[in-house]
């Protein structure tokens, strides 16, 4: 139960999806930003559905994702026991046979594996699919958006539990808008200042380490609410204390790693647009960048003039500035235009975290960093 004790600050969301998979009979789709802790939440999840005697399949979606191979896999964790056809202490039932012994040889259909599911009993199965938005596959998509539809007017004991869209949810839903009824969505939050220190505080507990105050509201606001970095700076920051010799993490810990982190980001970001980024950063242009990178952080990474605005307390005009600036620079690209407006994402999907470090690197004092210190840019 150990990823459970070092869970931190999504229990108000872990409840809300159990109370849609228990109470509502719903089917779930989690998405939101990289980062942001949905691989997390599912081990949870998972852990208290088996709790709850639910039989669970976990599997990661890939570009080459097919309905036949991922839901044949599913079928061999069901035992055939828990089929209305069989008894319990039938042979098949005994010799451990699964529902995978009652498919046919032709590629599974969803029709096909909902009447099997519709005919399951004495059990609940919760199918978890994460990172859905890699399957490339169209027909991927629309066979699990059929299999939703089956099960759910079956009323079967199966619910899928898809985590990692964004966009996807939208081909689902179009595809069979009837599904919408039966499907919950729930965009998981970036984390409060609260979440974030109780991510440092299970640190202290796991490691034997303590933070001081001021290293752990540095913590905070270099996280931006993101658990990935939140993590992963303390996890360099406990590093950079022990080599000191040291049980107790300093603010200039915390700088030290936010040095190792940019370091880190720097081996997954081309060359060219990292020194383009250093030499707008050398030229003085940091504003335009940190209030970007802090925009798209904020907003799954698509954003526009409004997100800027709300990130950072900046006018309408500053913050269309800033985005006219990088799209000059080609470090910015629109991606839809619509009666809305025009957002815009970074030509490469790790540049806003890059240089948010990079601006945390060059403006927090690690010495003493004031909790507010990246209010003012």
């Amino acid at each position: 139960m150990a990823e459970r004790r070092q869970f931190a600050g999504r229990e108000a969301v872990l409840k809300t999806v159990i109370q849609a998979i228990e109470d509502q009979r719903l089917h779930v789709i989690l998405y939101g930003e990289r980062g942001i802790g949905k691989t997390s939440l599912l081990h949870v999840l998972t852990q208290t559905a088996i709790d709850a005697r639910y039989i669970v399949i976990y599997t990661s979606c890939g570009a080459n994702s097919t309905f036949d191979e991922t839901f044949r896999a599913v079928a061999s964790e069901i035992p055939l026991l828990f089929h209305s056809g069989f008894s319990p202490t039938g042979t098949e039932a005994e010799k451990g046979s699964t529902l995978a012994d009652l498919l046919p040889d032709e590629p599974l259909s969803p029709r096909k594996f909902g009447d099997l599911c519709a005919k399951l009993t004495g059990t609940r199965v919760l199918i978890i699919l994460d990172e859905f938005d890699r399957a490339l596959s169209g027909s991927f998509r629309r066979d699990i958006a059929e299999v939703i539809k089956n099960l759910s007017d079956r009323l079967g004991r199966v619910q899928l539990v898809l985590a990692g869209v964004a966009a996807d949810l939208t081909e689902l839903v179009e595809h069979i808008p009837s599904i919408r009824r039966n499907i919950f969505a729930l965009r998981v939050p970036k984390m409060s200042e609260a979440e974030v220190t109780q991510i440092v505080a299970n640190g202290e507990r796991e490691t034997n380490l303590s933070f001081a105050p001021d290293a752990t509201a540095f913590v905070v606001e270099v996280a931006r609410g993101s658990p990935y970095i939140a993590n992963l700076i303390c996890h360099h920051a406990g590093h950079a204390a022990l080599d000191q010799s040291r049980t107790t993490v300093l603010p200039a810990d915390v700088g030290s790693a936010i040095d190792r982190a940019i370091a880190e980001f720097q081996g997954r970001i081309a060359t060219p647009a990292q020194t383009h980024v250093r030499r707008l950063f050398d030229a003085g242009r940091q504003d335009a960048l940190a209030m970007s990178a802090r925009a798209a952080l904020a907003a799954d990474g698509v954003f526009d003039a409004s997100d800027i605005e709300e990130a950072s307390s900046v006018s309408t005009r500053k913050a269309q500035d800033a985005i006219d600036a990088l799209c000059a620079e080609r470090l910015l690209k629109p991606v839809n235009s619509d009666e809305i407006g025009t957002r815009y994402t970074f030509v490469e999907e790790g540049l806003p975290t890059l240089i948010w470090m990079m601006w945390a690197q060059r403006n927090l004092n690690r010495d003493a960093p004031s909790p507010r210190a990246a209010a003012a840019l």
